[in-house]
């Protein structure tokens, strides 16, 4: 099965890179450029791209992502820190981000005859990411087998779309994702914040994978702090 990956140059969809190549055929990366603050992950796809000797093709949609305002990835407003389930977080959300990126994806796989696209959401998205929840996936995939009926049939994997990140790290590992060469935090600066809500989900998912995290942060236990209101109620033990 010939799959494109949408691969923003995160963990999780670096991982699912590697997972492919591995499984499967890797037709190609696909990335978007929508005007993000942390811009700097495309550099870790394009680099993943080469790791893994396939074309890589960035999409600027730009500007859709200045039309989609008010979210804190790409309008000046500061990304908060904290844990992804605090009410805060939704500022992170940019509105219907993965329904495009998929859409346009999609198209791009018909044209160049691939048979699926890939996308590494997972259920740690679905607390604050409508887009990345299994209702949609299935809604999206019915809705594509329309638009392309009678040109293309491409499939939608998305393996851990009911897992967690702490799975995605286990299956990194297994087929040797370099998670140090991955960007996660929304911040974009030279290191990992360690307090954005991406940078918290990252760091807890190695230590729930049993994992060590090649991750530099500037604040590396800032984690902690944020996720022990549901550790506690969890009755769980850092």
């Amino acid at each position: 099965m010939e799959t494109i990956v949408i691969c923003s140059g995160g963990l999780d969809s670096v991982s699912l890179a590697h997972k492919i190549a591995t499984e499967h055929t890797l037709h190609s990366l696909v990335s978007f450029d929508y005007g993000q603050r942390h811009k700097k992950e495309l550099d870790f796809a394009a680099a993943c791209a080469v790791r893994l000797n396939v074309p890589h093709n960035i999409i600027d949609i730009r500007a859709i992502g200045e039309s989609l305002g008010g979210s804190a990835l790409t309008d000046d407003i500061d990304v908060p820190d904290g844990h992804y389930e605090e009410e805060s977080m939704k500022v992170t959300v940019v509105p219907n981000r993965n329904a495009i990126m998929l859409a346009i994806a999609f198209g791009v796989a018909a044209a160049q005859k691939a048979d699926a696209v890939a996308a590494a959401v997972h259920g740690g998205d679905h607390f604050i990411y409508p887009d990345c929840r299994p209702d949609f996936i299935d809604a999206f995939q019915t809705m594509q087998d329309k638009a392309l009926d009678g040109y293309a049939d491409v499939r939608l994997y998305t393996p851990y779309v009911n897992g967690s990140k702490a799975d995605i790290v286990t299956d990194g590992t297994k087929y040797q994702t370099p998670f140090s060469e991955t960007w996660s935090c929304y911040k974009g600066g030279e290191h990992h914040c360690g307090k954005c809500g991406t940078c918290v989900e990252r760091r807890e998912a190695f230590h729930l994978a049993g994992i060590t995290d090649p991750t530099r942060y500037n604040d590396p236990d800032f984690w902690v702090k944020a996720i022990s209101k549901d550790l506690n109620k969890a009755g769980t033990d850092v």
